[in-house]
């Protein structure tokens, strides 16, 4: 009665093995093993980790931050663009016949004779000046971002953000003191001889580029600083010239961050008035000097609705511009981020 206690595993195994009797150490670990191989597994799947807790929800709370800023485009663009665009469509309230009726005549007038060349006058001032500023302000602002001098750098920037915002009578006074028909340099330098005039589209044009320069540094600076220097130094070791960077690599990055600058440049030009106002008066034609004949009553009695149909003009020329770079607005985004 010797073989009554022989363990099962190990019978199996003897068979397996051509049979005999199986010894202590071939039985220990085929019975130590199976189990334990077999339940880890098992344990592994069954077992759930616990669920974290679930954080408090702030989604919906989230808008409150921006609750004062979107009170101050309703309040100050809304109702305002709301106003312009009810009031292009009727007649003024000083009309003969009371206003309030709805008429498409302002609309119309708006865009024939003197109105129509103003607007146009407006359009290529914006455009010219845009252009010869963005053309300038790149190159310096390139000059800002890329130097190893800190002092240098805050002056730029400070004065710029000072010029940009320099405008109206005192920059037209500071240009008819200089550069008048009997400014001091006019006079020094002896311009009126060679056909210098101020009081012309060319002599407004320079004077528009007086604030339009810093502002367009001021915009394309921190695009400038997004490019990497990794980028540099991939095209220069692949042979690629400084031109050839700027060509196929900085500027196909920078272009929705210039046109965005170019937008910039053209809506302050577009909507500029007190300037031309003080220093060329009517002899350059300009819609917003038109619109601020229109409601003065300068020109015609009963035709104030026909300044908000100017306005709205502008309105739809600025919203064309806009439609040029927001397309493009991601890509720069991607890239510069």
């Amino acid at each position: 009665m010797t073989t009554a206690p022989t363990p099962v595993p190990a019978t199996a195994s003897a068979a397996q093995s051509g049979g005999g009797t199986p010894g202590p150490a071939t039985t220990s670990p085929t019975v130590a093993t199976a189990p334990v191989a077999t339940a880890a597994p098992a344990t592994a799947t069954t077992a759930k980790a616990p669920r974290p807790a679930k954080r408090r929800s702030t989604g919906s709370r989230a808008w409150l931050g921006a609750l004062p800023l979107i009170l101050f485009f309703v309040i100050g663009f809304g109702l305002p663009a709301v106003a312009i665009a009810i009031g292009a469509f009727t007649t003024s309230t000083d009309a003969p016949d009371g206003g309030g009726t709805f008429t498409t005549d302002n609309l119309t007038n708006s865009l024939q004779g003197a109105y129509w060349t103003a607007l146009w006058g407006s359009v290529k001032l914006s455009l010219l000046t845009a252009l010869i500023a963005a053309v300038i302000g790149l190159p310096l602002a390139q000059a800002v971002a890329t130097s190893r001098f800190r002092a240098f750098r805050e002056a730029v920037m400070s004065a710029s953000g000072v010029l940009a915002n320099f405008g109206g009578v005192p920059l037209a006074f500071m240009f008819v003191a200089t550069l008048g028909n009997a400014g001091e340099v006019t006079k020094k330098f002896g311009l009126t001889k060679h056909g210098w005039n101020l009081y012309t589209f060319t002599g407004l044009s320079v004077v528009y580029l007086y604030f339009l320069v810093p502002l367009m540094v001021i915009t394309i600076t921190p695009a400038l600083e997004g490019l990497k220097a990794q980028w540099r130094e991939a095209a220069y070791n692949n042979g690629a010239t400084g031109l050839q960077y700027w060509r196929h690599v900085a500027l196909p990055v920078l272009l929705p961050s210039l046109l965005g600058g170019f937008v910039l440049l053209f809506g302050a030009s577009f909507a500029a008035y007190a300037t031309a106002e003080a220093m060329v008066g009517s002899s350059v034609p300009l819609i917003s000097m038109q619109i601020g004949d229109a409601l003065s009553g300068n020109v015609l009695v009963g035709q104030g609705n026909l300044a908000l149909a100017l306005g709205l003009d502008m309105i739809v020329v600025a919203c064309l511009v806009m439609a040029v770079y927001l397309p493009l607005q991601r890509r720069s985004a991607k890239w510069l981020a």
